[in-house]
């Protein structure tokens, strides 16, 4: 399952874009603003299109528009509105003209100038998550190329691991970190990680789409005070369930094993008996604790 065909349910939707669950079933109940598909067990599962549309609704929500006046105008004029909102003295936006343009040069210089000023830490919670989350709402909804999408990507990725490694850490416990086997996206873990490495973590990240038994080899050699690993889809979870069951036995002792990303949501309970602790039970500083 690509991250486009994913599908989420309401509680996560509320989670992703700030609307109530109780305003999200009025909404497709009085406007049909979105009508997402019914699971086996009657649970809504909202695709990723319908989340950033919704995301968009409730952008202009917010800003002071009636959600009856929008939801009789075209989806593509309350995404345009939308846009305008989101760029209206917004940060982000000369990043995400540069996105659009294709222009690598500006949108390098405007990471590093932002990364410089905002300190790592800063940097990935005011600028990397919202950027990220901006420019795949773009993307699912076809307002913005799928080239484009990689520029960001590949742009913002490169000055995370680059931040990561010359960060402030130096003399703290060490944290081994990977994405599951099939993950390939990295926003979100490096994020994670740029908040470890401010706090004092010192960092070693493998790389996404890892295999395990290399990631016990590493632990092995390295002997950190944790290993992290991460993944947004839930499907990968589930494919790796198997391995992730014998992960924490194999691993050297008082080593622990920490497990984050969306995708972990639906299989916390699994992944806490199997030893692991949940990335967002506890602030990053406490993970080794």
């Amino acid at each position: 399952m690509t991250e486009s065909e994913r599908t989420y349910e309401i509680q996560e939707v509320a989670e992703l874009t700030g609307l109530s669950t109780a305003r999200l079933r009025a909404w497709e109940r009085r406007y049909d603003v979105v009508r997402p598909e019914r699971q086996g067990n009657g649970y809504r599962a909202y695709s990723a299109t319908q989340v950033a549309l919704l995301r968009a609704f409730a952008r202009l929500v917010n800003s002071g528009e009636r959600i009856g006046d929008l939801a009789v105008d075209s989806r593509d004029a309350v995404i345009a509105r939308a846009e305008a909102v989101a760029g209206d003295a917004s940060p982000l936006s000369p990043l995400i003209e540069a996105v659009r343009g294709y222009d690598r040069d500006l949108l390098e210089a405007l990471v590093s100038k932002r990364l410089t000023s905002l300190g790592l830490r800063r940097f990935a919670e005011e600028v990397v998550l919202p950027l990220a989350a901006q420019v795949g709402d773009l993307w699912r909804l076809g307002k913005l190329p799928i080239a484009s999408e990689h520029l960001a990507s590949e742009v913002v990725v490169h000055a995370l691991k680059g931040a990561i490694r010359e960060g402030p850490g130096e003399g703290g416990p060490l944290l081994l970190a990977a994405g599951l086997p099939g993950e390939r996206h990295e926003w979100g873990l490096l994020a994670t990680l740029a908040i470890a490495r401010s706090e004092g973590w010192q960092v070693h990240y493998l790389g996404a789409d890892l295999p395990l038994d290399e990631v016990i080899q590493a632990a092995w050699t390295l002997r950190p005070a944790a290993v992290a690993l991460s993944s947004s889809d839930p499907e990968l979870f589930e494919r790796n369930l198997p391995a992730l069951s014998r992960f924490v036995p194999r691993l050297p002792p008082e080593v622990t094993a920490v497990i984050g990303g969306r995708g972990a949501e639906p299989d916390r309970n699994i992944l806490l008996r199997h030893g692991f602790r949940l990335a967002l039970d506890r602030p990053v500083t406490q993970l080794g604790q």
